[in-house]
């Protein structure tokens, strides 16, 4: 299996993990060899209710039986789509109530900064060094990171970068500004939190020159911080959100969402500004609804910041742990080195735990466990990671 594996699916890394997956059920994923491996990455954060969620299931089932892909994305008036949208939309202030659903969360990012340059009538794009928002050619050119960058060069022009956290670089944002985009906790920079009112110091800024804020809440969004959006942590509204991960269960989904106004501007002039043939597939967007109910009609969010409690004080007398950044179950361990890092994930991973890197930042351990993981789960797999760590 592995050999056809290696020979016929496009590989990312000289060295994928190449587990064959058996099945995979609430926190758990099953090798084909029976070996189970308690999860804490849900699948880089998207899997936020856990494996094959029963109303997750339920509704892709019931859904299925009804219809799937029938016309492209804005013809037809498709209930799944429509009650995600306004299940989303209620979430959210007011004048965030027009949602664009895509297929991925880097798609988002593309419909994002076409609708902030359409919007403004500007070209200039500003985005945070260590940022990562997709890999597309469009959402690479607003992550700032060179060593990923270089070798796709020339990628979309007009883009400048600032530091997150360095309120100096805000002066860089101007009149020529289309719009700012920024995570809203930075992921693979190392969860790196903002700072002393940092974003709504942007959204001013923002606000002064006539450039729109983008906010992206792929990872931090739909439960995962503590509130059902990261940007509630830190009183600020965006002008436009872009969201995927976890707002689909476990499948493939994104979304931009920003005010009608906003919005309206890629209907005309030309028309079709945006399209897609499988955005707010009815399948997906059934799985989605699901997910945003069971999350909040629970009480899921509530316990996610207990649980980052739970998980802190599991390793509160850890030496060689230096930092824990993060918020809710977004967490990142900072160790010594990234050569420690690794061999704890590799070795951690032989026990029958899932852990996993970050992108810019190799001293990081990544814990990001499906919203739904109990306490219990929680302290079997900080044991494990504690017996390595004190192994080192």
């Amino acid at each position: 299996m592995i050999n056809d594996f290696l020979k016929y699916q496009g590989q990312t890394t000289p060295h994928p993990l190449a587990i064959e997956i058996s099945h995979a059920k609430g926190s758990y994923i099953y090798d084909s060899n029976g070996k189970k491996m308690l999860d804490f990455v849900a699948g880089v954060s998207a899997n936020s209710l856990g494996h094959n969620h029963p109303k997750v299931t339920n509704a892709i089932k019931k859904q299925l039986n009804n219809y799937t892909h029938v016309m492209v994305y804005g013809e037809f008036i498709q209930q799944p789509q429509l009650e995600l949208c306004k299940a989303l939309a209620n979430t959210l202030p007011r004048n965030l109530s027009s949602v664009y659903l895509v297929n991925s969360g880097t798609e988002a990012t593309e419909g994002a900064l076409k609708l902030v340059k359409r919007f403004t009538g500007r070209a200039e794009i500003i985005a945070a060094k260590k940022g990562y928002h997709g890999n597309t050619q469009g959402a690479m050119s607003v992550c700032g990171a060179e060593q990923q960058n270089r070798a796709f060069r020339p990628l979309v022009p007009g883009i400048k970068f600032i530091e997150f956290n360095n309120e100096i670089d805000l002066a860089k944002i101007t009149t020529k500004t289309a719009g700012v985009i920024l995570e809203t906790i930075q992921g693979g920079a190392g969860f790196i939190e903002p700072k002393n009112e940092y974003l709504l110091k942007v959204k001013k800024r923002c606000k002064e020159v006539g450039a729109l804020l983008i906010l992206d809440e792929i990872q931090t969004g739909i439960g995962r911080t503590g509130k059902f959006w990261g940007f509630e942590n830190y009183s600020v509204i965006p002008d436009i959100i872009i969201t995927g991960k976890g707002l689909g269960g476990g499948m493939p989904i994104g979304a931009f969402i920003a005010s009608f106004d906003v919005m309206s501007c890629l209907k005309e002039n030309p028309k079709l500004g945006h399209i897609t043939t499988f955005g707010g597939h009815p399948i997906i967007a059934s799985a989605g609804l699901a997910t945003v109910t069971e999350i909040k009609t629970t009480n899921i969010i509530e316990e996610t910041l207990r649980k980052e409690i739970l998980i802190r004080n599991n390793f509160k007398n850890q030496k060689c742990i230096k930092e824990i950044r993060g918020r809710g179950l977004m967490l990142a361990l900072i160790v010594e080195s990234p050569e420690i890092a690794s061999k704890i994930i590799l070795n951690c991973l032989d026990k029958g735990l899932i852990l996993f890197w970050l992108l810019f930042e190799g001293s990081a351990i990544r814990i990001t466990p499906p919203l739904t993981i109990s306490d219990e789960e929680i302290n079997e797999g900080c044991a494990i990671l504690i017996n390595e760590l004190n192994s080192i």
